[in-house]
């Protein structure tokens, strides 16, 4: 308990948080002593023109526990300070499910951390409460829509647009809603997704804009009428309402590291079924105010980087100067089937499709304790031999310093390679298959693609309505490059397999689904809600 006090009288006033970005008091909204909201007319200050570099964070295959991404993206942030840049921190914001599940919180750990933690991992400044608020009113407005008639003759059993919760509800997958009714809607099969996996927070991620906000809001189709034709918010007249809902958690927030770093907490969509990355708002602001913007992306580079690069970099415009790809002993022994020079084929296979956007490259070895000085020399050395410039991480344990090597290492890369020509997997203009196709060979490594006949059915249906140009977002496994989250390594001479696809017109994309994507997951048999607990003073503990 005196650690957390302690770190608590150690965090600076936002004030001061500010005076280092060279805001003004005009340009945020204190909430709290160490939390803000930007506004978001910076980004037409041309006192603040866009000058950073864009550091893209991501990692090799994940095992169940995670491999520090986002201890590494902190320290790395503080390393960057520690050396001389003006530097500043993007990461999305924790959802309560997994904070109160198996996975505890996510603002990073040790000496490492977004703070204040505890606020961050709770109810921070209320943006997935208003996301989830704007969510379930479009959803009640559907069926009050069905119960007064149904003008727009939307059919109740195509439905696509859920109810949303910010918690593990295992229960809450398939529900039945207006029981005993009558007419249209009646007894109709729905359910919950977490807040993370709603279309709303991926439009919030992706917004540019207000103007831009409300016309993604608008384009939300949420089924199809009778006649086969899109149904969409704006048909609904519910975009003013969601917008009202909004209009404080489209603006990023401003905290800090546990050194005083900056750092721009925003959105948190889930990175398989949505992008995986902090608001273009946050990345957009972070590029005027800093010299270096380290950006985590979700899970690892066949997802996270992969979404980055063809869905965020074409929206935001913002290319990334340098990519870092977190690596551990754990992580490569457990693709490596307990072996770890069987892992390094997925190691180099992630090597390999970062190299393939023609980014500059660090590999990031964060270091465990429980790692042996030979194990981290064998991960060094197979960097050597695959020509990648390489640091070992000690971020949770000695914070910025534990990461000035690998800040040394980045800031080389960008300056040996200051104008590297990035390029995504796919052109806009290929079909919507043509991109999965694509995606599924050269980043996951797959021989070709199946598809079910509703997928193909939908993507026909998807190009007929006009969304033919839209980029693709794979929803699959995060523990293996396949869509079979038990085959490790760099499997070859398979393919990949997507039984159903989405649409998420207002995102701006089109969900492909490969397996089975929990987007309600449930809580464990000793969920950490178990060890949560706030004692006589109000001080939270156990997150």
């Amino acid at each position: 308990m005196d650690n957390v006090l302690l770190q608590t009288h150690m965090l600076l006033p936002i004030e001061e948080i500010a005076r280092k970005l060279s805001l003004l008091p005009a340009e945020y909204e204190p909430i709290g002593a160490y939390g803000a909201k930007l506004n978001l007319n910076l980004l037409d200050n041309p006192a603040f023109p866009g000058r950073g570099k864009l550091i893209v964070v991501t990692a090799t295959t994940p095992t169940t526990s995670g491999e520090g991404k986002t201890v590494v993206s902190i320290g790395l942030a503080q390393g960057l300070e520690r050396i001389g840049c003006k530097s500043i921190l993007t990461s999305r914001e924790p959802s309560l499910g997994p904070v109160f599940g198996m996975k505890g919180g996510a603002a990073g750990g040790g000496l490492s951390q977004v703070e204040p933690s505890q606020k961050i991992n709770l109810h921070f400044h209320g943006d997935f409460h208003a996301i989830t608020a704007a969510h379930n009113l479009l959803a009640a407005m559907i069926d009050s829509h069905l119960f007064f008639g149904n003008a727009l003759e939307l059919d109740p059993a195509q439905i696509t647009w859920p109810r949303a919760m910010d918690m593990n509800d295992r229960a809450l997958r398939r529900i039945k809603v207006s029981l005993a009714a009558k007419g249209d809607g009646a007894n109709r099969d729905t359910g919950f997704v977490i807040t993370a996996a709603s279309e709303i927070m991926a439009i919030m991620a992706l917004a540019s804009s207000r103007a831009d906000l409300r016309h993604r809001i608008d384009s939300i189709v949420v089924g199809p009428s009778r006649s086969g034709q899109p149904v969409t918010a704006g048909d609904l007249g519910a975009t003013g309402a969601m917008l009202a809902l909004l209009d404080d958690a489209i603006k990023p927030n401003l905290v800090q590291t546990t050194e005083g770093t900056p750092a721009l907490v925003h959105t948190g969509p889930f990175g398989n079924i949505a992008h995986g990355t902090s608001s273009i708002l946050a990345h957009k602001m972070g590029v005027r105010l800093a010299d270096y913007v380290v950006n985590e992306c979700g899970f690892a580079a066949d997802l996270g980087a992969e979404k980055y690069f063809d869905i965020v970099m074409r929206l935001s415009g913002i290319q990334p100067a340098a990519a870092v790809l977190v690596v551990t002993a754990q992580s490569l022994r457990a693709q490596g089937e307990g072996k770890l020079e069987s892992g390094f084929s997925n190691l180099e296979h992630h090597i390999k499709t970062l190299r393939g956007y023609g980014v500059p490259l660090v590999v990031a070895i964060n270091r465990f304790p429980s790692d042996t000085p030979e194990d981290l020399e064998m991960i060094a050395t197979e960097c050597s031999l695959q020509g990648v410039p390489c640091a070992l991480v000690e971020a949770f344990a000695k914070g910025g310093e534990g990461a000035v090597d690998l800040a040394r290492k980045v800031v080389s890369a960008i300056e040996t390679n200051p104008a590297p020509e990035i390029q995504p997997v796919y052109a806009l203009e290929d079909a919507l298959d043509v991109k999965i196709l694509k995606v599924a060979i050269q980043v996951y490594g797959a021989d070709g693609v199946t598809f079910s006949d509703v997928a193909r059915a939908k993507l026909e249906r998807y190009a007929v309505w006009g969304f033919g140009r839209l980029p693709v977002c794979i929803a699959k496994t995060q523990y293996s490059l396949t869509d079979d989250p038990k085959r490790m390594g760099a499997p070859t001479g398979w393919a990949l397999n997507i039984n159903d696809v989405s649409l998420s017109a207002g995102a701006g994309f089109v969900v492909a689904v490969s397996g089975n994507m929990m987007l309600m997951p449930g809580l464990p048999s000793h969920p950490r809600a178990m060890s949560i607990d706030v004692d006589d003073d109000g001080n939270i503990v156990g997150v």
